[in-house]
């Protein structure tokens, strides 16, 4: 089940960047910890099937829940999800299967069934408690970058905090890739201090103005960022907020990411 849980091609990725377990004792070193591998079964056991940690079926993944999101908590605190996405989009890159001309943004909200960090009233939910991921993608739908706000947080506020978000990829001779060069948005991104911005910055702002009828021409392109959504709410733990802690939830979402990545790649061979 572990291997199912956790290809070959994932652990040789994410085993490096894993923090280094302290030293056992000679004498008395107690229990064996669980392996990190088996750990990271019940993590993504935890993503993809949406259960809550305590119904985790050991017997099964191989450890606890509780063990489980421990290492999660670790994990994230370390900051593995990031460092692992990042090498991910930069063997894409290097694959030759990262477009980054074109990118597109949007947000999507989800109920959040606990208080915390980024939760507020859901203006699209009756005012429920909820949250918000944003993502920005390449033209492919490749997710470059993802963050959680609360349920009433606008979207066009993680604009610029989601471009910056954005790794420097590598994978190629020359400057790192960070930014596209056109950026597709629907419109709630229709502000011209957010086009003046963005032109700055060398990005020529591709946005839907409000008010206007349909047959902007953008949907051919914003399309793949809906698709990416649809990606991630496959994942079972991300259609709802269960966690407490606003960090957890944002790595989850990351590993969902580098998840989508490997498969991107797998095609790329």
């Amino acid at each position: 089940m572990t291997t199912d849980l956790v290809p070959d091609e994932l652990w040789e990725r994410i085993a490096p960047l894993l923090p280094k377990r302290p030293v056992r004792r000679k004498r008395h070193p107690g229990r064996l910890p669980v392996p990190d591998r088996v750990a990271l079964a019940g993590i993504i056991y935890v993503l993809r099937k949406g259960v809550a940690w305590r119904d985790v079926p050991s017997e099964v993944v191989g450890c606890s829940g509780v063990t489980a999101w421990c290492r999660l908590r670790d994990w994230t605190e370390a900051g593995v999800w990031p460092r692992l996405h990042e090498a991910l989009l930069t063997e894409l890159r290097a694959a030759g299967s990262l477009d980054m001309d074109d990118a597109a943004i949007d947000g999507s909200h989800i109920r959040a069934l606990k208080r915390g960090a980024h939760v507020g009233p859901s203006p699209v939910d009756r005012g429920c408690p909820g949250s918000k991921h944003h993502v920005i993608v390449d033209r492919l739908g490749t997710p470059l970058a993802v963050s959680l706000t609360g349920g009433n947080r606008h979207d066009v506020t993680q604009l610029i905090p989601l471009l910056n978000a954005i790794p420097r990829i590598r994978g190629r001779r020359g400057r790192p890739l960070y930014r596209p060069k056109r950026l597709f948005a629907d419109r709630g991104y229709d502000y011209d201090k957010y086009r003046r911005l963005l032109r700055q910055r060398g990005i020529k702002p591709l946005i839907a103005r409000r008010g206007v009828v349909h047959g902007s021409g953008l949907g051919r392109t914003r399309w793949g960022v809906e698709r990416t959504f649809a990606w991630l709410h496959q994942f079972k733990r991300l259609r709802i907020r269960y966690e407490r802690r606003a960090d957890l939830h944002q790595g989850l979402l990351e590993l969902a990411c580098s998840i989508i990545c490997l498969r991107r790649l797998r095609r790329s061979f």
